[in-house]
């Protein structure tokens, strides 16, 4: 059976899995929700995620929600696919997981606040909080200086190749570098060179061509 995506192409978390497909060079079906008129808050989505958010991720009879896991899955399950996103060494795998968990705790904090302060509701015509924006800012700033240091002896934060613990950063990094927090990024010279380089992949600008054709 087909593998199928409910989500928005102008959501973060259903960004990342559309990353991870087409890294993996798999087919599937897109079923869109409507989520500036609350669809994910009811049913029927409800009945696929009672946490009321996107993606929902459907593999034959298997059903899961939660990006970074669905990533994980395809990641496992289509290894021999497409970009290979994880390491099988135990050790090159465990420090990948590290900074797969950095990004998760660390860096989607405030990346994500961000996001929606200065990406998303200026879309949506609503004000952004000033005193936000420089408190998530600065936090943000902080984690991007261990990023340097980190990407000053490894070309990617995971290890000598691109993983998931890169391709995490991508939905969240793609609005924010639109935005005033740019320089965040541009001032650290590893950090800029690694987000030039996870941002001109093939697969990464497939989903931000999905995201400007909707």
């Amino acid at each position: 059976m087909a593998i199928k995506v409910h989500g928005s192409t102008f959501s973060t978390a259903a960004m990342r899995v559309f990353a991870c497909l087409y890294e993996k060079g798999l087919d599937y079906e897109f079923v869109p929700v409507d989520m500036r008129s609350g669809a994910h808050k009811k049913e029927p989505f409800l009945s696929l995620n009672p946490f009321g958010q996107v993606p929902f991720f459907e593999d034959g009879d298997l059903n899961l929600f939660e990006s970074r896991a669905i990533n994980q899955y395809i990641a496992h399950t289509y290894a021999d696919n497409g970009t290979p996103l994880l390491y099988l060494d135990p050790k090159k795998m465990a420090i990948a997981s590290v900074w797969a968990e950095v990004e998760a705790q660390k860096y989607d904090g405030p990346a994500s606040k961000l996001t929606w302060e200065l990406g998303l509701k200026p879309l949506l015509g609503m004000a952004t909080d000033d005193a936000v924006v420089e408190q998530q800012e600065a936090l943000l700033c902080k984690v991007l200086d261990v990023y340097e240091a980190r990407l000053a002896e490894s070309k990617y934060l995971g290890g000598d190749r691109f993983t998931l613990a890169d391709l995490h950063h991508l939905p969240t990094m793609s609005y924010l570098m639109a935005t005033r927090v740019k320089a965040c990024f541009d001032s650290r010279p590893h950090v800029s060179a690694w987000c030039a380089d996870i941002s001109a992949r093939p697969a990464w600008e497939k989903v931000v061509a999905m995201k400007n054709n909707l």
